[in-house]
């Protein structure tokens, strides 16, 4: 008997986007009034469509139309065969130097970020229409769970007035509490409890992680005990990106043991030891669990980091790892006793749905996913983008990704994005309008100079 196969890949389009963001800071400093995203759109001979969405910039834009070669022309249930084509064609790109962001040297994030994995959501989204099924039930051992636990992302935001030639979006006529205040100045206890209330108000968010590296570690501190007083029975948990010695992280982290969930990324490299031997050996000083995306972002950065013991959870982010990758770390750690979880990056809902799909199929007890989408909600590319309800995000159950793209929103975004000038990320640019002179540091909190 013959076989007709899957449908075939007939076109590949490379949509680059843009959005608007807040004043956000963290170690790197300050986001810029926009944030840059690539869209992967694929149609097939069987009249579907498959969509994904990554990081942005003109590398990786760049780097996925160097793709479409590979992908056109190919039946959709060989994806895994097309991704590895991808691999073998592919080769290390000048700059890499394989270091990762153990730093949070915001420049090599392009390095650590995957083009492909755009082309392996649209792709598990296209075979998933073909058989009827959800993506999550295409991976590791199929659908775990019908909504993901997320958590509420707090950042210090800082004064956009400071910056008005640099154009920050204006949501002071909203009627929604929290599109107001996600503009707003916040960089005291007293602001970040209020971003957290406002928050748990609209998506019902018990579990709340607090961005640091922008303050004193003691002010931070201070904020997270706040936080643990106005959320007696949430999960509480701060990320300074390694900004702290490993003194200063003993130091700060041993009173929070009970007050702190987990504490990722508490210390960086130091004394000519990798963040991996110093965060064991904060593991062995302090009694809290350790999270990471800063020294666990590929295969071997993580067998070094679980030899050393280093971490106990891994925010294994589909965009580092792949979405199979990420679903089979969810595996490994569950089989061991380790945690899996999710990081994000600034993002539209097409992210926030293979996030949804990702997070469904990882099995054992996965922590509160992170997601920036809070701070982008409103700018929806989706006709029908997944919620966010009582602190849990809604996993779809139509075949594939289960959404549909808005192709004139997309178009608009499109068009913001090739009104900028730089389509990089630049967190110094806004910081310098806040501190003439301001360069990143990765043992300097953003403000503290």
């Amino acid at each position: 008997m013959k076989h007709s196969g899957t449908p075939v890949v007939t076109e590949m389009q490379v949509i680059p986007v843009a959005g608007y963001d807040s004043m956000l800071m963290t170690l790197s400093g300050a986001h810029a009034p926009w944030f840059t995203r690539n869209l992967v759109i694929l149609k097939d001979s069987a009249g579907n469509t498959g969509i994904g969405e990554i990081h942005g910039g003109d590398y990786t834009c760049e780097a996925l139309r160097s793709c479409t070669p590979l992908v056109v022309g190919q039946q959709i249930g060989k994806y895994r065969g097309i991704l590895n084509s991808i691999h073998r064609a592919g080769t290390r790109a000048e700059g890499d130097d394989g270091e990762g962001i153990q730093t949070l040297d915001i420049s090599k994030l392009k390095f650590v970020v995957k083009a492909e994995w755009a082309i392996e959501c649209a792709l598990l989204d296209l075979l998933g229409q073909h058989l009827g099924l959800p993506m999550c039930e295409l991976l590791g051992e199929g659908k775990q769970r019908n909504q993901v636990e997320t958590l509420g992302y707090l950042f210090y935001v800082s004064e956009k007035e400071k910056a008005l030639k640099l154009g920050y979006l204006d949501e002071s006529s909203s009627e929604d509490p929290w599109f107001r205040l996600r503009r707003m100045e916040m960089l005291t206890p007293e602001r970040i409890v209020e971003q957290a209330e406002v928050l748990h108000e609209k998506y019902g968010f018990n579990n709340f992680k607090l961005k640091g590296g922008v303050l004193s570690g003691s002010e931070e501190m201070e904020a997270v005990r706040a936080l643990k007083k106005a959320f007696p029975n949430g999960r509480i948990n701060i990320d300074p990106n390694g900004a702290w010695s490993l003194k200063e992280a003993i130091d700060l982290c041993k009173p929070m043991e009970g007050i702190l969930s987990y504490i990722e990324d508490p210390c960086g490299p130091e004394s000519g030891f990798s963040s991996r031997e110093i965060m064991a050996e904060f593991k062995n000083a302090v009694n809290l669990p350790v999270a990471t995306n800063m020294i666990a972002t590929d295969w071997r950065q993580f067998y070094h980091s679980a030899t050393l013991k280093a971490v106990d959870i891994v925010l294994a982010d589909p965009h580092f790892w792949g979405f199979e990758g990420s679903v089979r770390m969810a595996q490994i750690l569950n089989d061991w006793g380790l945690t899996w979880g999710s990081h994000s990056n600034n993002h539209f809902d097409i992210t926030l749905t293979a996030f949804a799909h990702v997070a469904a199929a990882a099995p054992g007890n996965p922590t509160a996913l992170d997601t920036h989408w809070i701070w982008q909600d409103g700018q929806n590319l989706l006709n029908d983008t997944p919620s966010i309800k009582n602190g849990y995000l809604e996993v779809p159950d139509r075949p594939g990704l289960g959404v549909t793209i808005n192709m004139e929103r997309v178009m608009e975004a499109n068009a913001l994005y090739n009104s900028l000038t730089s389509h990089d990320r630049d967190d110094a640019l806004a910081m310098q309008y806040l501190i003439p002179g301001w360069k990143y540091d990765c043992k300097k909190p953003a403000l503290v100079r």
